[in-house]
């Protein structure tokens, strides 16, 4: 399986706003991004904190989304990257930053 980060950057100055994000990029997303059985699942973090006290997060926000493939993730996205990637100016001005993982352990609470 893999996971594909999208992270924003946390820049001064920078806007991201997070309501419109959760309430409804992520939604039209998910809904688009679901449909394609290659689809595992998708999590979505707002930075809090850097590691010293008082810092600003490294990223404002990230969403990792799970897929079989990256193949899979490929062929569910391209079909709706003009529409989603056209959307993010109505929720922030900072360039995401993508990535692709391949997940090598997973293990969650019992």
């Amino acid at each position: 399986m893999i996971k594909v980060c999208i992270s924003y950057p946390h820049t001064p100055g920078a806007r991201f706003d997070f309501d419109y994000y959760i309430s409804r990029h992520m939604p039209r997303s998910i809904e688009l991004l679901s449909a394609h059985p290659g689809f595992r699942r998708v999590t979505v973090e707002q930075g809090l904190s850097g590691a010293a006290p008082d810092s600003p997060p490294a990223y404002v926000a990230a969403c990792f989304y799970t897929f079989d493939s990256m193949a899979t993730f490929l062929a569910a996205f391209m079909p709706h990257a003009e529409e989603l990637q056209g959307d993010m100016k109505h929720y922030t001005d900072i360039a995401p930053q993508i990535q692709f993982n391949e997940i090598r352990i997973e293990k969650a609470s019992q």
